[in-house]
């Protein structure tokens, strides 16, 4: 093992590969390492919208027709109402998690990055960190592993930290998904998205507040889905995570960082949270090429923004039926409306026409 590096990445899953190939980019001499080898997999809906599609391809991981499968737009249900709204230029893509995280690997192997896979980090030196029982001196050291980062807890970042925290279930059918689209299916307890990953399998991922629900409990809310997926065998286990809407007030001590869910998270049913990911790599190799990361954490803040206020508004109707019944009522009747409001999650609109678009939702609740 090389006993220093440039850039040590603590965590090998998507934000910390994105932020090794962002940082070679850089010219730095880059080590990710990681407890886990290859691929790693994560219960989420594996649905990249385009704008996560886009990141990925500033980083150079190509993701092609063979990989997944193409959804043009969401739908939301509920038991009365189905609202749907197409992307205004490039498509989403549902691809497994596993087969995304082999794809980044590859990257970076192409880049020349030293991945080390297996390889625990036990803690933090003087000056750098310990792998293996071994000392690896490093420059800069990026915290990348996750919700539970131990590098935040390391660095005395977790305290003060706002956080709400919901249960996720994923499982994967053999059906050929029977819409194009992505669907967030809407109930009392949950939501169940359905993500179409090839023609023979489709994604389907339940999330709630009980850690106690499953999803073969949760059919009795989503009859609707439940119809479609009668017939179709499980084609992988049910795997369990938590969605956490995590607020940090800082996201780096001297020369630590956190990037992805290490430093902050969105709810999984913004579908931003890997995007939000990617960019922040990209902002973080940026700050590293200017010798500080008091910009980067200006741009984490600017970037965690409109994710994080889309994140509020999206669990607003999870708490309050009432107000998503109405909600979607609006959407169903004002495509228009659902397609702006679509553009804006996505960043694609301008200020001026998000509060167009605002003032015409809020009237639309109001008459419908």
């Amino acid at each position: 093992m090389r006993q220093s590096t440039g850039v040590l990445i603590i965590g090998g899953g998507p934000a910390g590969l994105a932020v090794a190939i962002a940082a070679q980019k850089k010219g730095f001499e880059v080590t990710v390492a990681d407890g886990a080898k290859p691929p790693i997999d994560k219960a989420c809906g594996e649905g990249l919208m385009p704008s996560t599609m886009a990141a990925l391809g500033e980083l150079g991981v190509a993701i092609g027709p063979g990989d997944g499968e193409v959804f043009r737009g969401i739908r939301f249900i509920d038991a009365a109402t189905s609202a749907e709204a197409s992307f205004s230029g490039a498509s989403g893509f549902g691809v497994r998690r596993t087969v995304l995280h082999q794809k980044m690997v590859e990257r970076a192997q192409e880049c020349g990055i030293t991945l080390l896979w297996n390889t625990p980090v036990s803690g933090l030196s003087n000056d750098g960190a310990i792998l293996g029982g071994t000392e690896m001196k490093a420059r800069w050291i990026i915290g990348a592993d996750g919700i539970h980062s131990r590098v935040r807890r390391w660095i005395g970042l977790d305290a003060n930290a706002r956080q709400e925290i919901r249960f996720a279930q994923r499982r994967h059918y053999r059906v050929k998904a029977w819409t194009d689209f992505m669907e967030i299916h809407w109930s009392q307890k949950a939501q169940a998205y359905v993500t179409p990953l090839s023609d023979d399998e489709t994604c389907v991922a339940l999330i709630s507040r009980d850690p106690r629900m499953r999803l073969e409990d949760a059919w009795q809310e989503f009859p609707r889905l439940a119809s479609n997926l009668c017939h179709a065998e499980p084609s992988s286990t049910e795997r369990g995570a938590v969605t956490v809407t995590r607020t940090l007030g800082q996201v780096y001590r001297g020369n630590i960082a956190l990037v992805g869910d290490a430093s902050g998270s969105v709810d999984a049913i913004t579908g931003e949270g890997l995007c939000l990911s990617f960019r922040q790599a990209i902002a973080l190799a940026d700050a590293l090429g200017n010798g500080e990361l008091e910009s980067y954490e200006r741009a984490h803040r600017r970037l965690a923004r409109r994710p994080n206020t889309m994140g509020r508004l999206l669990l607003l109707l999870d708490r309050y039926p009432s107000i998503r019944r109405r909600a979607l009522r609006s959407l169903a009747e004002d495509p228009e409306l659902f397609a702006r409001l679509l553009a804006a999650h996505l960043g694609e609109a301008s200020p001026k026409l998000l509060a167009a678009t605002s003032l015409r939702l809020g009237w639309q609740f109001l008459t419908v």
